[in-house]
């Protein structure tokens, strides 16, 4: 992108190689300077001036313009230089560091909008303070600058001493913003503070370890979540997010190594695999070596490469320095594509007392025969019918975890007095697709006995999932027996925690299940039909729920994370109860939409009309447009929203809200909200037997394929899957390639994406 100006605002975006567009440079990675910026302005159009570093210098340059110098006294590479320039308002505090340096940090945003960057200014400081005690590492300049920005194309980027953003990560109120937003501002804010030392104190060689500094800097802003809120919840969404996004890229035709071999446009690589399964490789390694080495190693990192462009393999190189172990089999993890599978099986000698497991891990080459084994760490216990049997013992188990390096192997417990129930990959120990033939009784004592709160939330997810691709009555009333015992026993102890039990596994989740031929109109009516009987058969516990987790009359709104699992608990009943009876939820969504304090319960209600069809579903939509007609981070919800509606109408409703007023295709976040929305959130639409659904998003990346070519192969990506769609649909979405394929001055990311989709790169 290079500079250009959006809304008034002059700003940059130099990742990874937009600086070339600035200036002559060899805007390589590992290529680090020292910069010193002289900024200058019409002192009325841009009376904020901001660069890189600490601010030297201010001036009058005639009677009507201004300058600004920055320096950065850091070495940097060209990717992190940014100005800003504009009318813009702030916020800011000071923040002392551990070793006596005074910050003054600051967030700017459009005038009139500063009480909306408190809750990302408070979350700067979290952040600070945090990394000092996590990582040991402290801030290093004199300002730490953060800038909203409404028409941001990335997300965020962590400029030195300037970290821009999109809007929609920095401005909250309890009237605009839910709880998810709050969560996401604080995690985001923190992701890119953490960049200083994981990202630009210690840089990237070349793009092809983009991994080093994204993936490490996932793993850190997910931990500081963890400690913020709840770090079983955290670690759910967490996976919840890798399964949703990253398994289905590793089992399509855009998969490629964490760290990839080659690439023909580096934007098309900021992908999932990068930072999520990344992040899932900084964990393990975290698991392997265990917290203290864990640690030492990230401290060796650091004193060995600081100021410096660095590898993947300087990475491990200082884990093997302070832990004397051998990391090189365990390196495969970056240069492997694909997501693993590890196939278990059990035997149980109850005369004896012994257990074994049987592992056998599997992750076809690129020419379809296994390579080399990696190194999994499986986590695990032994489950019994009144909870873990903490007796039973393995030599190959060290601190509850087995450390799986050959394709095969088997383990044996003694000191095993009933048949147990397995519990592997507790807290998800590893990114792997397990095979483990349980039973739903097995999966259900795992949901009531298990220790580890993942594999419970996981048990019920399992059975779930089995009812939804092959629905049985009489298993659903099992299952919905099992959930009203949890929630009587646990519901309103962990509200957050009882919310993820209660939600099933998505339809894409469902259909990433099935190997071939998916068909995303049957997955929608067994799910649909499984919320239904389950709404049904715990109605009375749901109603019960909601009243008891009603807030006080008159009690202010916090976004705090035991604040907010009683509203998700809450409004999860609601939706549950609607399911099974759409008539009184309906009113009952009405109701709570009309008397909702706070944007999180308007919304979820919203979202429970939303998939009622009538009259009152569409009053509220209009009454909602209306009431938020000037906000344009709450619109963008609105649109998301009518996007994901799975009805054959949505198609005609999406034409409809192109023509809003408030729909603009040169905004990359209402793009966002309503063509992404609609391919990455509407499984039955997008795939429409008729190609409705795939000739739309197309249509949408013809048009903005020349405006804005990098949201323009995002909305592609949607169309990964076309493989394992059955075959009438997966033809209508290759037609629609094709007709992509023949636009002339197709940009390079876009043809990029679209030359590995059809197999054709």
């Amino acid at each position: 992108m290079g500079l250009y100006r959006s809304s008034g605002v002059y700003c940059t975006q130099c990742e990874a190689d937009g600086f070339r567009r600035i200036t002559y440079f060899l805007d390589r990675p590992d290529v680090m300077a020292v910069y010193t910026t002289r900024i200058e302005a019409d002192r009325a159009e841009a009376p904020v001036l901001l660069g890189n570093g600490n601010l030297v210098e201010t001036g009058s340059v005639g009677a009507d313009r201004h300058f600004a110098v920055w320096h950065d006294p850091h070495p940097k590479p060209a990717y992190l230089f940014a100005l800003v320039g504009g009318r813009l308002g702030k916020v800011e505090t000071r923040f002392t560091t551990m070793d006596g340096r005074p910050v003054t940090c600051a967030v700017y945003v459009e005038p009139g909008k500063e009480p909306r960057a408190d809750y990302a200014l408070d979350a700067v400081i979290r952040s600070m303070a945090w990394d000092e005690t996590a990582f040991g590492r402290a801030y290093d300049l004199d300002v730490f600058n953060v800038v909203a920005v409404s028409d941001f194309n990335m997300g965020a980027m962590e400029n030195k001493g300037l970290n821009i953003f999109n809007d929609k990560y920095v401005l909250a109120s309890p009237e605009t913003a839910t709880d998810g937003d709050y969560a996401a501002i604080e995690a985001i804010i923190a992701h890119e503070y953490f960049h200083n030392w994981s990202g630009n104190r210690v840089t990237c060689r070349d793009w092809f370890q983009l991994c080093l500094k994204e993936g490490l800097t996932v793993f850190r802003d997910q931990e500081f979540s963890s400690d913020m809120r709840s770090r079983p919840v955290h670690r759910i969404g967490e996976v919840r997010s890798l399964r949703a996004r990253q398994f289905p890229e590793d089992a399509g035709p855009l998969r490629h190594p964490v760290r990839p071999r080659a690439y023909a446009e580096i934007n098309n690589f900021y992908t999932a695999t990068v930072y999520d399964k990344g992040a899932e490789i900084v964990r393990m390694l975290r698991t392997l070596l265990g917290a203290e080495a864990f640690r030492a190693g990230m401290d060796r990192y650091y004193a060995d490469n600081d100021g410096r462009a660095a590898t993947v393999e300087d990475f491990l190189a200082a884990f093997a320095a302070v832990s004397g172990r051998d990391l090189s089999a365990f390196a495969r993890w970056y240069e492997r594509p694909g997501t693993p599978r590890l196939a278990v099986t059990a035997t149980y000698d109850p005369a004896a007392g012994r257990y074994a497991l049987r592992f056998a891990q599997s992750l076809p080459g690129e020419a379809g025969r296994d390579g080399p084994p990696l190194v999994i760490p499986v986590a695990l216990g032994l489950v019994g019918a009144s909870g873990p049997l903490t007796e039973a013992s393995s030599p190959d188990v060290r601190d509850g975890v087995y450390v799986l390096d050959r394709a095969e192997a088997e383990i044996v417990f003694e000191g095993v007095s009933e048949e147990p129930v397995p519990s592997l990959l507790r807290d998800f120990s590893a990114p792997v697709r397990l095979d483990l033939p349980l039973s739903d009784t097995q999966s259900m004592r795992l949901l009531a006995q298990d220790s580890d709160p993942f594999n419970r939330w996981q048990a019920a997810q399992d059975v779930s999932l089995r009812l939804i691709l092959d629905p049985d009555p009489g298993r659903a009333d099992a299952f919905a027996a099992a959930l009203g015992r949890f929630l009587d026993d646990e519901a309103l102890a962990d509200p957050a925690f009882a919310a993820l039990v209660l939600a099933l596994p998505s339809e894409g989740e469902a259909a990433d299940a099935v190997p071939s031929d998916v068909d995303p109109d049957a997955i929608h009516r067994a799910r649909h039909d499984l919320r239904a009987h389950l709404g049904t058969a715990l109605r009375s516990r749901l109603e019960r729920l909601d009243a008891a987790l009603a807030p006080a009359a008159g009690a202010a709104y916090s976004p705090d994370a035991a604040s907010a699992g009683r509203r998700s608990l809450r409004n999860a009943a609601l939706d549950l109860v609607a399911a099974g009876d759409p008539e009184a939820g309906a009113a009952r969504a009405a109701e709570r939409l009309a008397g909702a304090t706070n944007m999180t319960d308007r919304l979820a209600a919203l979202g429970t009309l939303a998939l009622i069809p009538g009259e009152t579903r569409e009053t509220a939509l209009a009454e909602f447009a209306a009431r938020y007609a000037d906000e344009p981070l709450v619109l963008d919800k609105w649109f998301a929203i009518q996007a994901q509606i799975p009805e054959a109408g949505t198609l005609e409703r999406i034409t409809r809200l192109q023509s809003h007023p408030a729909f603009t295709i040169t905004n990359p976040n209402r793009v966002r909200a309503l063509i992404g929305s609609f391919a990455f959130g509407n499984p039955t639409q997008f795939t429409r037997k008729d190609g409705g659904g795939f000739s739309r998003v197309a249509e949408t990346v013809a048009v903005l394929d020349s405006a804005n070519p990098q949201v323009a192969a995002r909305l592609l990506t949607a169309f990964g899957s076309w493989r394992r769609l059955e075959k009438s649909r997966a033809a209508k979405a290759v037609e629609m390639l094709n007709w992509i394929k023949a636009i002339p001055g197709l940009s390079r990311d876009s043809a990029d994406i679209l030359a590995r989709t059809l197999g054709d790169g």
